[in-house]
């Protein structure tokens, strides 16, 4: 080993280090001291002062030491205050996260609240700390878990303590739910299939806070070819044009179109505007052979059909 590996650096007053008139330090220079006297820090580089600085603030901890073999014993994953205590508490939500997966993987959806899927659904987005109060809020802010997926991404920007990657999740379940009921909808003719037309419908536009007039084009088996939104329109009020809804039909070579619109304001009773906009659109479509099925409204609160109301 070299002189300046063996070389100690000077103790304060009470150590074991033998007391003599001076140290030698790597410079060559000489420092003298009185042992009954504190040390004045001696001039540091940046880095060292860095590696100093940290050294003092740091707890010492024994149990994160690393054995001969140089590993970190497994049971030093939390700071000891003291020699002989315990680890510190573990927050008030440990494990809370685990015990929420294993509850929805054994039970399903139906296991859980509302808050609390969301909440699982958020944890995905947000790896660390309790996500519980966010979700709760945003159930309260919005009205329901539904709302929540179907709000606009600029409206959930504003609730506080929700991020990208939260917005992110949040969107993508909702796409997903969409995606997922579609499919089912296509599995059989959608006359065969009625209600998971009706869920599908108020997945894609039950929520939404704007009219919009969607068009499920189907073959001549009663197969969804394409589900488009044909307009968008305000709060209660859709513009709709009949030659260009026929147009489309032809287009995709569809046999078929059943109309479908949502009322936001939660009332799904047909309008007068809303039955003689259906009516043109049967007359043109009549004239091409393009059978219209049915119009269907939709709304947080229920739905109404053209065809059980006896408007087509």
């Amino acid at each position: 080993m070299s002189d300046t590996k063996n070389r100690n650096p000077a103790s304060s007053p009470g150590s074991s280090a033998p007391t003599a008139p001076s140290l030698e330090i790597d410079d060559g220079t000489r420092v003298f001291f009185d042992p009954d006297r504190d040390i004045a820090p001696s001039p540091q580089s940046p880095a060292s002062a860095s590696h100093a600085s940290t050294a003092q603030s740091a707890p010492i901890d024994d149990a994160a030491t690393p054995d001969a073999s140089g590993a970190i014993p497994q049971d030093a994953e939390a700071p000891q205050k003291s020699a002989g205590a315990g680890k510190s508490p573990k927050p008030h939500y440990h494990g809370h996260r685990q015990r929420l997966r294993e509850r929805f993987i054994k039970g399903g959806a139906t296991a859980l609240a509302d808050y609390e899927l969301l909440e699982l659904m958020l944890c995905m987005a947000m790896p660390r700390g309790d996500v519980k109060p966010l979700a709760k809020s945003l159930i309260a802010q919005f009205g329901s878990f539904a709302n929540v997926l179907a709000a606009r991404p600029e409206d959930l920007q504003k609730a506080k303590g929700l991020g990208e990657a939260g917005i992110a999740a949040i969107k993508i379940a909702e796409a997903s739910a969409q995606h997922l009921s579609r499919e089912r909808a296509m599995e059989l003719p959608v006359i065969a299939s009625w209600e998971q037309l009706i869920d599908y419908c108020r997945v894609r536009i039950g929520h939404l806070k704007n009219e919009e007039l969607h068009l499920l084009f189907l073959d001549r088996k009663n197969r969804l070819i394409a589900d488009e939104c044909h307009q968008r329109g305000t709060v209660d009020h859709t513009p709709v044009y009949p030659r260009e809804v026929i147009k489309r039909a032809l287009e995709l070579h569809a046999s078929a179109i059943i109309l479908v619109h949502n009322h936001p304001s939660g009332d799904a009773t047909p309008s007068r505007g809303d039955i003689d906009m259906t009516r043109k659109i049967v007359e043109a479509a009549k004239a091409m052979e393009i059978a219209v099925h049915d119009h269907i409204i939709i709304s947080q609160a229920g739905y109404n059909s053209f065809k059980t109301l006896g408007l087509i």
